[in-house]
């Protein structure tokens, strides 16, 4: 019951008398032991068991598996379950608790990103015979950038199964491009590790097929929003974009950049990538899409 409240981001002790207790319980040669929480968790903590229980004396039984719905979409039934929420277990969840036995989901996002660039290389080699270096590179960098995983989280769900610390919760860490991007290359690092490399290419594969299919029929994949941005403005003779750089986050080997486009001393949009370049091309993309809603 304990670890079901600390994943859930609420912190407890175990102990004879405390107050706020939540429900006591007898531990063999032990006596009564009670689970208790600070006062002001104590409503949320009751929810959380009151949604995991029903009464067998004083046990508490788990009925169902918060990743149910995940796998269903995924179209995965994991055999570790614990490879699952630790791919979706952000490291402000991990930091916020106090045992130190929460693994946050940082190397699965390393992992995650060698076994996607290696999948998608191996798909362009395959099945694009004609495309030189430069265009497979240039395709392969577009397929797994941030905006593009992002876009692949969002329509799993990823956001709805995250688990954050409060801070993160509190400032929409379930819906920043950055974090759905890195929980996407866990989630498929965990996959890997569960089913081996043959269900990784299978889940990639039917992610990215749509994208796969577009690049048949287009071409080579990576539109220039930024130059389709300043066009746009041009025609309606607006000034032209500029982009400033509004922070950097993560460590040196894996730093995300997030830069902001101004239109006439505005800002308009924000976006993050592993490169300013990236991310600029992404906040350009987000402020055409608000200029048409607008236009």
């Amino acid at each position: 019951m304990r670890g079901l409240l600390e994943a859930h981001g609420i912190p407890s002790i175990l102990a004879s008398d405390a107050p706020h207790s939540m429900l006591p319980l007898t531990a063999k040669g032990l006596g009564e032991l009670r689970l208790s929480v600070r006062a002001d968790d104590a409503d949320d903590a009751r929810r959380v068991i009151d949604s995991h229980r029903i009464e067998l004396d004083t046990r508490v039984v788990r009925l169902r598996d918060e990743f149910e719905a995940l796998q269903q979409v995924i179209g995965y039934r994991f055999r570790d379950r614990g490879l699952i929420e630790h791919a979706m277990t952000h490291t402000s969840r991990a930091n916020e608790d106090v045992s130190g036995g929460v693994l946050d989901n940082e190397s699965l996002e390393f992992l995650g990103d060698a076994v996607l660039g290696f999948v998608i290389a191996d798909v362009l080699f395959r099945e694009f015979p004609d495309f030189d270096e430069g265009e497979k590179s240039k395709t392969k960098a577009t397929l797994v950038s941030t905006a593009t995983l992002a876009r692949q989280a969002e329509r799993l769900g990823l956001g709805e199964h995250l688990l954050l610390g409060r801070g993160e919760e509190k400032t929409g860490g379930r819906h920043k491009q950055a974090l759905l991007a890195d929980t996407y290359e866990a989630l498929l690092a965990a996959i890997y590790l569960d089913g081996g490399i043959d269900q990784a290419r299978t889940f990639v594969r039917r992610e990215f097929d749509g994208l796969i299919i577009e690049v048949r029929q287009r071409g080579v994949a990576g539109d220039d929003f930024k130059s389709a941005l300043q066009e746009r403005l041009q025609s309606q003779d607006r000034p032209l974009p500029e982009y400033r750089l509004t922070g950097t986050h993560g460590p040196d080997h894996r730093k995300r950049f997030e830069v902001t486009v101004f239109v006439s001393g505005e800002a308009v949009a924000v976006a993050g990538g592993l490169s300013k370049k990236e991310a600029e091309q992404e906040a350009a993309r987000l402020a055409l899409q608000k200029l048409t809603v607008q236009s």
